[in-house]
């Protein structure tokens, strides 16, 4: 038999299904412990901020100009992405692994008949449900708060002009910081055991990176996030800034993606050769 024939054979007799099932059963167990333990309460707390913000503006102060608020909003959401997004989902994310040991739960998984990385993806996509569903009705709840203050106007905005787009925009750029900060936060926690001083070094990284060369800016989740922003704002210390060529959004979605899954790639590898040890923890 052939190379190609028996490549072909093996592709066929990989159980894929079986795989599938296994990833969504660990979905449904882990997307509700990352909702629901005692651990996501200042989670909750960080993504309901801009809310409790937007709300008290729109109850202390009069409606301002349209332009006004979407400049506000915009930059809002680029602090929630920078501050509230990241912060969480570090949080969230190490703690999908580095929870299972400091619980001492994680030899059960090792002992069930399933790929490792089978567990890390479905891991991830526990908590990147958990994690969009929270920030992204965070998004939802702010927008509406905010344009729903203005009346007429801001109804006109929403239906009759760009602002659905916008709204959907935001709403995407969330699912994408989610993606991206939580495969990174995730390897991490392969990799580290106290995540803390990684954390800020990538915090640092993803705050100063516009100072960098335009080859590095691309290895930073927020360049890609912040080309995708539907309003945008000027450049935070433009006099160091480099200013790198813009990407579109074909290639800035593609790009971010590819990125976060060259992440997952590796901390697929990692866990698979991971060993359990509860003595240190």
């Amino acid at each position: 038999m052939s190379q190609a024939g028996s490549s072909r054979k093996s592709l066929r007799d990989m159980p894929w299904s079986l795989w599938t099932s296994q990833v969504m059963a660990v979905l449904r167990i882990e997307w509700k412990k990352s909702l629901w333990m005692r651990r996501s309460v200042w989670i909750y707390l960080l993504a309901l901020a801009p809310v409790a913000i937007v709300g008290l503006d729109a109850l202390l102060n009069r409606p301002r100009p349209l332009e006004e608020m979407t400049q506000v909003f915009a930059g809002i959401f680029q602090f929630y992405l920078r501050g509230t997004i990241f912060f969480a989902c570090m949080g969230l994310f190490t703690w999908l692994f580095r929870g299972e040991v400091v619980e001492k739960s994680l030899h059960y998984y090792f002992l069930a008949p399933m790929r490792r990385e089978v567990l890390a993806i479905g891991k991830f996509l526990a908590g990147l449900l958990a994690s969009v569903v929270i920030f992204g009705s965070s998004v939802l709840l702010s927008f509406s708060i905010m344009f729903g203050h203005l009346g007429p106007a801001g109804r006109a905005y929403v239906f009759d002009g760009p602002g659905l787009g916008h709204l959907l925009a935001y709403l995407g750029v969330t699912v994408l910081a989610c993606v991206g900060y939580g495969s990174m936060f995730l390897a991490l926690s392969m990799v580290f055991k106290n995540p803390i001083l990684p954390g800020i070094v990538v915090l640092l990284w993803e705050t100063f990176h516009a100072v960098l060369p335009s080859l590095l800016q691309k290895l930073s989740v927020m360049f890609y996030l912040k080309q995708l922003c539907p309003v945008s704002l000027p450049p935070e210390m433009a006099l160091f800034t480099v200013v790198a060529e813009p990407v579109p959004a074909w290639i800035a979605v593609p790009g971010l993606l590819c990125l976060c899954s060259a992440i997952l790639v590796f901390a697929c590898l990692k866990l698979r050769r991971t060993e359990i040890s509860y003595l240190a923890d």
